[in-house]
């Protein structure tokens, strides 16, 4: 996945700084909008408002993006299963802004991105997968808060069901140079009348070499559902994966996620230290 968040426990984590408050999520109305970038020269005419930008502010403002990121650090639990067999579980702590990770697994080993390098400890727990775990859930999680950064291209799309609902769709892409996985893409649905976020189809094309045959023929998405409140900020607590092909939309089930205890901190301290005992591993 890409690294621009990025680019996919516990005792360091339990810190006086911390706050949570989870409701569940019934209020669909949004807060006054902050102003919406204008297209130069106009645009539809002058000083109309580019329809892409709103589209994407809509979502930033119906997830609370400004909220979110005046938090510094959260953490959340996650349980992640594939082909009907656990994939990861553990803690996932990460700065708002997606500088720095940590995962703390229920086998004690810890993955620790402190920005500029990666760390697993112990040294001698298992490196495969390793790169992704650290990336992959963190960009899933954060997702709502990275639509607008730099080098992310957009293109709206037509609407497309879901749960047998229609959605608006959009196309996001990214320039040449952007993350290690400029060539990934990803389709986002929003709900058309509360403009959350409530699924995304995507490929993965890091270790392709530049072949991006074998992504493109397997697109993969993601549904997030059953969205609670935690300190006003809405998050989905089970996410669901799937198949995806243009013309169907989603298809067989692949796997799926629960994500509890979403918490945050107001300090990161200690938490993205690298730990004794620890080995650097390749981003590549």
């Amino acid at each position: 996945m890409k690294q621009i968040f990025t680019l996919g426990l516990l005792s360091l984590l339990i810190s006086c700084g911390q706050t949570k408050k989870e409701t569940p999520s019934t209020d669909n109305t949004q807060t006054k909008e902050e102003a919406i970038p204008v297209e130069p020269n106009g645009g539809i005419g002058d000083g109309a408002t580019s329809i892409v930008d709103a589209y994407i502010k809509n979502i930033e403002t119906a997830h609370k993006k400004d909220a979110f990121l005046n938090h510094k650090v959260v953490s959340f639990y996650a349980n992640i299963y594939f082909g009907g067999k656990q994939h990861l579980e553990g803690k996932i702590t990460m700065l708002t802004n997606s500088t720095k990770i940590r995962i703390d697994k229920k086998d004690n080993s810890k993955l620790i991105y402190t920005g500029e390098k990666v760390f697993l400890c112990p040294e001698d727990a298992k490196e495969a997968g390793a790169r992704f775990d650290m990336f992959t859930w963190t960009y899933f999680f954060g997702f709502p808060y990275k639509l607008s950064d730099p080098g992310t291209k957009w293109e709206l799309g037509n609407m497309r069901p879901l749960d047998e609902k229609d959605h608006q769709t959009a196309k996001l892409t990214f320039e040449k140079g952007i993350g290690d996985a400029p060539d990934d893409w990803y389709v986002v649905y929003t709900d058309p009348e509360n403009n959350t976020m409530q699924a995304a189809a995507y490929i993965v094309t890091f270790g392709s070499g530049g072949d991006t045959s074998k992504a493109e023929a397997d697109p993969h998405a993601i549904h997030y559902k059953d969205f609670i409140m935690v300190d006003g900020i809405p998050f989905a607590t089970k996410w669901d994966f799937y198949g995806w092909t243009e013309e169907k939309g989603m298809t067989d089930k692949l796997g799926e996620a629960t994500i509890s205890d979403i918490t945050f901190l107001d300090e990161e301290g200690v938490i993205f230290n690298t730990p004794e005992n620890a080995k650097e591993i390749s981003l590549q």
